[in-house]
Parts: structure tokens; C-alpha cells; sequence
């Protein structure tokens, strides 16, 4: 049984989502509050609560995780350029307890985020 949050009941179909990418190790899905013409979450299918929380068992999953945002970015023709995130905490704007990467593009992305 996954953790009781959003995104598992996402993965474990109980909630829907415009997903794009589905695969062994992770769901790629449409954010349903996007803050760019392009906001996608990607996310592990396996529990793990924050970026803190990653282990070096993790690392091989971690970087599935990126190549995935880099497939997705060129299927969403973010050729111009695109922002990866990956939030940590309360503090650092995690508002679901399960480590995600948000992929935003189609629109100049400025610095600071805020």
C-alpha cells in the first residue's frame, strides 16, 4: 500500500489525471494548477516523502526521473529552454509529502522564482 497522498492514489489510479508518462518506475501527469503554459509533475511510483529523504539506493531512480523530464521536454516543445523543481519541505514549498519534480516551460521563466 502506497502513502495516504494525492499522488498515490494517482499512481494507484484513484484519482484521475491527464498523465503522459507511465512507465515502471514513474507517472508523469499535467499539474492541475499550472503556473506555466507547460507544468508537468513527474514522480516516483516508490515512497519516498521529501528530496531529504533520498538515498544513494536512490540515485539510478533519481536520474530516470530527469532523463524523463528531458524526453517530456522535447515531446512538449520546450526546445527554447524549461525550469526543473523539485521542492523540499514546508519551507521549501512542499505541499504534497511525496517527492516530485515539477517540468515548466513554454513561457520565459524569470529568477528569482519568488
Amino acid at each position: 500500500m502506497l502513502a495516504d497522498n494525492i499522488f498515490a492514489k494517482i499512481i494507484e489510479g484513484k484519482i484521475p489525471a491527464r498523465i503522459i508518462h507511465d512507465d515502471a518506475h514513474c507517472l508523469a501527469f499535467h499539474d492541475v494548477h499550472p503556473q506555466a503554459p507547460v507544468h508537468v509533475l513527474i514522480i516516483p511510483k516508490k515512497i519516498i516523502p521529501t528530496h531529504d529523504t533520498l538515498t544513494a539506493e536512490d540515485g539510478p531512480l533519481v536520474g530516470h526521473l530527469n532523463l524523463v523530464a528531458v524526453k517530456l521536454a522535447g515531446e512538449l516543445g520546450l526546445a527554447d529552454g524549461y525550469r526543473l523543481v523539485i521542492n523540499c519541505k514546508d519551507q521549501g514549498g512542499q505541499t504534497v509529502p511525496h517527492l516530485h519534480m515539477h517540468l515548466m516551460g513554454g513561457r520565459p521563466l524569470h529568477w528569482p522564482p519568488g
